[in-house]
């Protein structure tokens, strides 16, 4: 059940909003004052708080700067106090609501904005979940192998890292192309800047403009705020654009001038906002051919296409099976707490006569596997096993 706290100087207020909310199941408390309000948002976990932009004493604005709440807040404004309730909002305010309150934008708000609260918990612990596995594994975008296909492509990546020249990423699926990405990144002027990662193919072709370039509150139904997209969200750093090739024509032709002008007008708006961001894009698809199908922009391509790196196939870089055979059993074991286990040379050549359709990424899980079903040796015959 979602712990709401509402703060008000006003009893009808409190009253009327605490009766409301508890008969869609919600947990409510109340407060009079900001400083009441600050103590209980300080000892106890909310889900929402409502607050009062004018109180005596200490108003809602001062409450919002003090209470540094992990929650959304949304603040109540009278006839008067917009221009104080935007202010708010800058100072991190989730939303705010005029009086009188309307019920049904009431409940929509609430459950907008508990949902928004849940969400960002969840992606804050996420984010520390992988930031720990980051620190007990250490850096996992490494490019592992030193075989001839793979030196080219380290070599280009050397080359080119510190300019600002756009790259298409081209290669099959599983070859490791977001982790060339992450080392353009990672070896960058920019380093120190956000890389942010859009996967065109996971997105919906109605939500892909609004992801990528932001979008204003209440230009399609759910847009409840101002949002910045993936270009802002990027701005200074690197932002990689991955499966392009299932970027629709209509957004084709909005980061063609974003790359042109770099600017970007958020869905809704009519102002333009500057961005300044290096773009990497990655494929697995021929756009050659998508081009010649009307599905691609050949001037996006170009656009794209300034560096063109081809991440080699397993198949043709077998040599590098016994260095990445290692690597990732250090790296799956550790994860595990597993003691390591060793490949025998048998298993080694076996899995080098394997055709690897699925590439790196099939590896690492026939890897994973063998280390959780094979014997204390991984051996030719697990591999026939398991492999």
């Amino acid at each position: 059940m979602a712990k709401i706290l509402i703060i008000d100087d006003e009893r009808s207020i409190r009253n009327t909003l605490k009766e409301i909310l508890e008969t869609e199941d919600y947990e409510v408390e109340v407060a009079e004052t900001g400083e009441l309000g600050l103590e209980k948002a300080s000892s106890t976990a909310y889900d929402l708080i409502f607050s009062d932009v004018k109180m005596p004493g200490m108003d809602g604005i001062e409450f919002l700067e003090k209470a540094k709440v992990h929650c959304p807040v949304i603040m109540i404004s009278g006839h008067g106090n917009i221009e104080t309730a935007v202010e708010a909002i800058k100072k991190g305010a989730w939303d705010f609501m005029e009086k009188p309150l309307d019920l049904n934008h009431l409940l929509q708000m609430t459950k907008n904005a508990i949902a928004h609260g849940d969400l960002s918990s969840q992606l804050q612990q996420k984010t520390e979940e992988l930031k720990a596995i980051r620190k007990q594994v250490g850096e996992r975008n490494q490019m592992v192998g030193d075989s001839e296909a793979i030196s080219r492509v380290r070599d280009i990546i050397n080359k080119v890292a510190g300019t600002e020249a756009r790259v298409l990423i081209t290669g099959e699926n599983g070859t490791g192309k977001e982790v060339v990405a992450h080392l353009l990144h990672e070896q960058s002027n920019r380093a120190s800047a956000p890389m942010v990662e859009v996967n065109c193919a996971a997105i919906p072709s109605e939500l892909i403009e609004s992801e990528l370039f932001g979008h204003m509150k209440g230009s399609f139904t759910g847009a409840v705020k101002d949002r910045a997209g993936k270009f802002e969200q990027a701005d200074g750093g690197t932002l990689f654009l991955d499966e392009i090739g299932d970027l629709s024509l209509a957004a084709q032709a909005k980061v063609l001038r974003a790359l042109q002008e770099n600017e970007i007008t958020r869905v809704g708006s009519d102002k333009t906002t500057k961005v300044n961001v290096r773009v990497l894009a990655a494929t697995n698809k021929n756009l050659q051919e998508e081009i010649e199908k009307g599905n691609f922009r050949e001037d996006l391509f170009h656009r794209l296409n300034v560096i063109p790196i081809r991440v080699p196939a397993l198949r043709d870089r077998l040599e590098d099976i016994p260095a990445l055979t290692a690597y990732f059993t250090k790296q799956i074991c550790s994860e595990q707490g597993w003691k390591e286990k060793n490949f025998t040379a048998g298993a080694i050549k076996a899995l080098q006569q394997h055709a690897w359709p699925g590439n790196i990424r099939e590896l690492r899980n026939v890897i994973e596997r063998l280390i959780i079903l094979g014997g204390e040796e991984i051996t030719e015959e697990d591999i026939k096993l398991f492999a």
